[in-house]
């Protein structure tokens, strides 16, 4: 007894069955159906190794990200941890109130040689230019007098400048000597 549920299964096997009798004398060459299958699944994996490698991209562009903006936001933390030293010598100097004067100079001094240090650890260099050449990368001329230096020779220091790793963070304030006529 057959009934209309049969049937469409009974016409899908007879398809099949054509379909392998006409694949029975080609066996070297797959079929449209079986190459675009192949190509489809083939196409899908690429798809999903690019979806991959994109979203890996992503997550390094985004870790890059994170870690310039640390690196921005804690640059200053070996300098800060050097300059708390300075703070509580100070603080402690202010707070002595039985100090002589001597004692007082050597605090500050004590405070000066921690705050030097601190500056060279943190690649920070003083431009004390006196007697040199004047450099406009290094220095700043407010005047230029008459000496008897060489002309265009630093004569006066009025404010020391400040080198950061080789870059010019403030320029020494200085007088030059003028060219003799």
């Amino acid at each position: 007894m057959h009934t209309d549920q049969d049937q469409p299964d009974q016409t899908a096997a007879q398809a099949d069955n054509a379909t392998g009798a006409q694949d029975s004398g080609s066996d070297s060459m797959p079929s449209l159906e079986q190459s675009l299958r192949q190509a489809e699944l083939l196409a899908q994996e690429h798809h999903d190794a690019w979806l991959r490698a994109r979203a890996e991209t992503d997550n390094i562009r985004k870790r890059a990200q994170l870690d310039v903006a640390n690196a921005h936001k804690f640059a200053v933390e070996g300098f800060a941890t050097e300059l708390l030293a300075v703070k509580d010598s100070l603080e402690a100097a202010l707070g002595n109130t039985s100090q002589d004067m001597e004692g007082l100079r050597n605090g500050v001094e004590l405070t000066l040689r921690q705050l030097t240090s601190a500056f060279e650890k943190s690649g920070l260099q003083e431009i004390s230019p006196a007697g040199e050449k004047f450099d406009p990368h290094r220095h700043q001329a407010i005047s230029m007098i008459d000496s008897t230096a060489e002309p265009n020779t630093v004569v006066s220091v009025l404010q020391k400048g400040y080198l950061l790793h080789e870059r010019t963070l403030r320029p020494a304030l200085v007088t030059v000597a003028r060219a003799k006529n």
